[in-house]
């Protein structure tokens, strides 16, 4: 058996009273199926919120577009995630949901898969992001659309 992995000391403990609090919406248009990077305007919308310590919660408001928070190297990992997306939800397999087109069902597949809804923590004014890490909005449909993003901020 393989050992278990070591859990080392929580550090850098802070807490306190949550005392502000910031939302916005973000528009954002895709080209149509694939991930398109939206880091930089969450960075920005904490910024503006001059939020030091906290949280950030993003919300996709749709069905058939989503959200994750992925590699941000190299591309070669999104297109591989696509494949993956087609290959688990493929258009074309016969779904009983078909009446906005043969990209639909699957799209609502694939964002139950990945996510409409992310939280990332905020620390020094900062997203608490890894060294490789990206958020990426995921549209899911072949053609182009607007998809609205929902972002609000709490902490301190």
């Amino acid at each position: 058996m393989r050992p278990a992995g070591k859990v080392g000391a929580i550090e850098g403990l802070s807490s306190g009273a949550a005392e502000r609090q910031a939302s916005a919406r973000l528009t954002v248009s895709t080209p149509g199926q694939g991930f398109t990077d939206i880091t930089d305007a969450v960075a920005d919308f904490v910024r503006q919120s001059a939020l030091r310590d906290g949280l950030v919660t993003v919300f996709c408001r749709h069905t058939s577009a989503s959200l994750t928070i992925q590699e941000n190297a190299d591309p070669d990992v999104r297109t591989d995630l696509l494949s993956s997306l087609n290959s688990l939800a493929p258009r074309n397999a016969g779904w009983v949901h078909g009446i906005e087109g043969p990209d639909d069902m699957p799209a609502h597949i694939r964002t139950m898969l990945t996510d409409s809804g992310l939280s990332v923590p905020v620390v020094d004014g900062r997203l608490g992001l890894g060294t490789w890490q990206g958020i990426y909005l995921i549209e899911h449909r072949d053609r182009g659309h607007r998809r609205e993003i929902l972002l609000n901020a709490i902490g301190r």
